[in-house]
């Protein structure tokens, strides 16, 4: 049997160009899983023919949570590094995940500080949905005052990303998971096909007892949304049904659902174009049936 790596990283794509080639030149010498999804821009060529070390797993489409999971079953480590195929780690950062989480035995996950490609904060640590963020986020609210909590819940309102920190759950754009804890917990419900699994997870990891951190000497720039392009908005609004079913009951989540549907009908009368032909999306998928119907 091969002996485990320490760190072994995964990366989840479909149609992953032209950000792939930056992402896994960046990961360097360390044990590299590449789980496409049914790519049709030449990713596994590239793949294939330009990184010949790297491990290619070819699956239909499941969703992220399923891809992750075919990638950390593929490669043996005490340590995963899951990277979305838009992001690449600066130098030094995946070791400084490394050396937190050797620090911190509690640590499930340790997610490191996002910036954009110009440099800018791209904010990546977050709290728990509750119906109250809900509100903030979708009618708006947050705009009034992002840097408060009581306006800004969902993402920490106020948190300036600049110091160590333990969380309820950090983005899934780049995340160092502990092995051993998935032993414990298990990987990603890939219930979620895409969006909320990875507040599920860190979630989960937590009620079990675990810790996720927030380590901003750790650095990794993020595109953002270039690896879905915004055309899963409808898969967006089902997570935030499903994690809330999960998490607060059917209650809660049938009342997720009103609110929802309530502020997109608001939206849709506000916005043209693209735009409000997403929330327009978004109401006719809400109003199609019940919680229970909807994640069917």
């Amino acid at each position: 049997m091969p002996e485990r790596s320490k760190v072994a990283s995964v990366v989840v794509t479909l149609n992953g160009l032209p950000w792939l080639p930056r992402c896994l030149d960046s990961l360097g010498s360390t044990p590299t899983v590449v789980v496409d999804h049914g790519s049709t821009d030449g990713t596994v060529e590239l793949v294939r023919g330009s990184h010949p070390n790297v491990l290619l797993v070819e699956q239909g489409n499941l969703g992220m949570g399923a891809g992750n999971n075919a990638g950390m079953r593929a490669l043996d480590a005490e340590y995963w590094f899951l990277i979305n195929s838009d992001a690449w780690v600066e130098h030094g950062a995946l070791e400084e995940l490394v050396a937190f989480a050797d620090a911190h035995p509690h640590a499930a996950v340790i997610g490191p500080r996002l910036v954009n490609p110009d440099g800018t904060l791209q904010k990546s640590v977050r709290a728990d949905p509750t119906l109250w963020g809900l509100a903030t986020e979708y009618f708006f609210l947050r705009k009034l005052a992002p840097n408060t909590r009581l306006l800004n819940p969902m993402y920490v309102g106020g948190f300036a990303h600049d110091a160590v920190r333990q969380v309820d759950w950090v983005s899934g754009a780049a995340l160092l998971v502990r092995r051993d804890a998935t032993t414990e917990v298990g990987l990603f419900d890939e219930a979620f096909f895409m969006f909320s699994e990875e507040s599920d997870w860190q979630r989960r990891f937590r009620d079990a007892g675990w810790e996720v951190w927030f380590d901003p000497a750790a650095q990794v720039v993020h595109v953002g949304g270039a690896s879905h392009g915004g055309r899963l908005y409808v898969e967006n609004l089902r997570g935030h049904l499903r994690w809330f079913a999960k998490h607060r009951g059917m209650k809660a989540a049938r009342q997720a659902r009103l609110l929802l549907l309530t502020a997109l009908r608001l939206r849709s009368l506000l916005y043209r174009g693209d735009r409000g032909t997403l929330y327009r999306d978004g109401v006719r998928f809400l109003a199609s049936g019940d919680v229970e119907a909807l994640l069917r």
